[in-house]
C-alpha cells in the first residue's frame, strides 16, 4: 500500500494547492518530492521556505553543495543525491566537487574541512566538541556558518526523510545523475 502518493495539483490539500501552483510557475514543473509532501501543507510550505533561506545564507554554490550533498549522502538519500548534482549543475558548481562528494573522496581545502565539520555535525548530532569548531573556524569559515550548517541540515532532515519514507520517485531530469 502507497502510503504517500505523488499527489496532483487537482488532488492535493486546498493549503498545498498555491505551493504548487507557484513551482509550476517558477520552474515549469512540480518535482516529485513537492508533490509528496503536499500532503502535509505545512511540511511543504515549511520546506520552501527555508529552501530559500537557504540560498540567502552565507556559503557560495559550491559551499551549498558539499554541505547538501554531505548530508544527502550520509543520509543515504536515493532522491536528493542525483536531485542536488542536478542543482549543481544549474548552480555552474565544477562537476568534479560533486563527483568527489557522491564518491566520498577528498576535496581541496577549505572544502575539505567544510565537508569534515558538516559530517561532525550529522553524525554526532550538533554535539561536536569545542576543538572541532576551533578546527573549522581555522580553515577559514565563520561561527555564522556553523550554524547556517544547522539550517541547511533541518532542511535535508526533512526532505531526505520524506523521501525515505514515500520512496519518492526520481524526476526525470534528475535520472541523468544518478
Amino acid at each position: 500500500m502507497q502510503h504517500f502518493p505523488i499527489l496532483e495539483l487537482s488532488s492535493a490539500p486546498a493549503d498545498s494547492q498555491p505551493l504548487l501552483e507557484a513551482s509550476l510557475k517558477n520552474s515549469g514543473r512540480i518535482p516529485n518530492l513537492f508533490a509528496v509532501m503536499a500532503a502535509a501543507p505545512g511540511l511543504l510550505a515549511g520546506y520552501q521556505e527555508l529552501h530559500q533561506l537557504v540560498m540567502q545564507n552565507s556559503f557560495n554554490a559550491t559551499e551549498k553543495t558539499v554541505v547538501w550533498q554531505t548530508i544527502n549522502q550520509e543520509h543515504g538519500c536515493h532522491y536528493c543525491v542525483p536531485a542536488h548534482s542536478a542543482i549543481a549543475a544549474m548552480l555552474k558548481v565544477d562537476p568534479a566537487i560533486d563527483q568527489a562528494l557522491r564518491q566520498q573522496q577528498a576535496l581541496p581545502e577549505p572544502l575539505n574541512a567544510l565537508r569534515h565539520f558538516t559530517l561532525l555535525m550529522v553524525r554526532q548530532r550538533g554535539q561536536v566538541s569545542e576543538d572541532d569548531v576551533e578546527t573549522f573556524l581555522a580553515a577559514g569559515y565563520q561561527p555564522r556558518q556553523v550554524l547556517e550548517i544547522i539550517q541547511m541540515l533541518a532542511q535535508k532532515v526533512m526532505s531526505n526523510y520524506t523521501n525515505h519514507l514515500a520512496k519518492t520517485p526520481l524526476d526525470d531530469m534528475f535520472k541523468v545523475f544518478v
